[in-house]
């Protein structure tokens, strides 16, 4: 599958989930606080790939200790459900936590709703696909 393709969908439907999920990687990739906190759902929860879980606070303040090099999505899917989506895709990063570099490959599960103030990210999945 190509990079940010939409499966199954109308493009126009899938459109702002696409738009919104390059806006989180950029915003993740820039460690912009201000725009995560403005993407993410006040009840944002990620569940990481050894289990442990951040909530929305826990995922913006962890910049204090991390930061991303490189960050590249591939194989992207869309599907939406009414008031909710999920993106489904593959990323492979180069990050520093607390100064150790590291290089991962995961496959990621986005949940994205759609509320009254716009669409905002609920919750990420993150599940290790070995290597870097």
């Amino acid at each position: 599958m190509t990079p940010d393709a939409v499966t199954g969908q109308d493009l126009l439907v899938t459109s702002p989930i696409q738009e919104l999920r390059r806006a989180f990687d950029e915003a993740e990739l820039r460690a912009d606080t201000g725009a995560l906190n403005a993407l993410l759902a006040d009840d944002f929860r990620s569940i990481g790939e050894q289990g442990h879980v951040l909530d929305k606070a826990q995922w913006v303040g962890r910049f204090a200790e991390f930061a991303y090099a490189s960050l590249e999505s591939s194989d992207v899917e869309v599907s939406f459900y009414g008031h909710a989506a999920i993106v489904r895709c593959v990323q492979r990063s180069r990050s520093a936590w607390r100064g150790q570099e590291m290089a991962l490959a995961v496959r990621v599960s986005q949940t994205w709703v759609e509320l009254a103030e716009g669409w905002r990210l609920a919750g990420i999945r993150f599940s290790s696909l070995g290597g870097g």
